[in-house]
């Protein structure tokens, strides 16, 4: 009785992996056939072709052919965040060496185009040691690290600018403190000199009659005094003058020009990177 049990049990088990198996391989149909339509829809109606692979991994979520033609898609319509979503989608997706090549190669030419070249250059990586035969790979792994070169010799200058303009702001906020310093002194100095002068001018009021001095002497004192106040010495700006900051902001520009004129030669070898690879 318990053999016959056993047999029985054997037999539903069996049935139910056929059955699934089954069902995985009808999934694997419907979504292939879902993937046909999209590679024949996508070059001239878009939505219906992006609509088909979107069936396509709702059917087999694993359908490397359906994530990784909607990622080319996109990457050809300029969408580079869903591209390199589903490129990166299927990477993670295959176990195929071939297929990991083909995604890591897209990879990088996506994260080329938002200029993030470092990473790019890993992805290249990533691809070779999938597919070290491919040339085009190599190839783009060297653009790639031209691009990463120029950007990190960019952000260093950048750098280096930052640092000098902290630097004469600090000297620039010393100064000011001690021109602070040296004309508050100033100032005490020069209201003891006043409180002097009016003190001497009150006793000098009266000549020694008692009778007030005549206005050319009065006169004469104030030229005196004014010529005294212009001789004393003015404490000087702790600050850059305009024809300085003009002539600092110039040469700035033009070594923002510079860098930007490599920028841009690197643009147009990027630009012939070679197109994403077809599954």
């Amino acid at each position: 009785m318990k053999r016959i049990a056993l047999i029985l049990l054997t037999c539903v088990v069996s049935m139910s992996f056929a059955q699934e198996d089954k069902e995985q391989l009808l999934a694997l149909k419907k979504a292939n056939g879902f993937v046909y339509e999209g590679n024949n829809l996508i070059n001239d109606d878009f939505v219906s072709g992006e609509m088909a692979y979107r069936q396509a991994i709702s059917k087999q979520p694993n359908t490397v052919a359906g994530i990784y033609n909607l990622g080319n898609a996109y990457y050809k319509e300029g969408n580079f965040e869903e591209a390199l979503y589903r490129h990166e989608q299927a990477a993670k997706a295959t176990n195929s060496k071939s297929e990991k090549h083909k995604a890591y190669h897209n990879i990088g030419n996506i994260l080329m185009q938002n200029k993030k070249c470092k990473e790019a250059v890993e992805a290249f990586k990533n691809a070779l040691r999938n597919d070290p035969t491919d040339n085009e790979t190599r190839y783009n792994l060297g653009i790639a690290k031209i691009c990463a070169e120029e950007q990190k010799k960019q952000e260093d200058e950048n750098k280096d600018d930052e640092n000098k303009e902290d630097e004469n702001k600090d000297d620039k906020d010393k100064k000011d403190n001690e021109d602070k310093k040296d004309k508050e002194g100033d100032d005490k100095e020069d209201k003891k000199d006043k409180g002097d002068e009016e003190k001497k001018e009150g006793d000098d009021e009266k000549d020694d009659k008692g009778k007030p001095k005549d206005e050319k002497e009065d006169k004469g004192k104030g030229d005196e005094d004014k010529k005294k106040e212009q001789q004393k010495p003015k404490p000087q700006p702790g600050q850059m003058s305009p024809q300085q900051i003009k002539n600092l902001l110039e040469a700035m520009n033009n070594q923002e020009q510079k860098v930007q004129e490599k920028m841009n030669a690197v643009k147009e070898k990027g630009a012939k990177i070679k197109t994403e690879k077809d599954w």
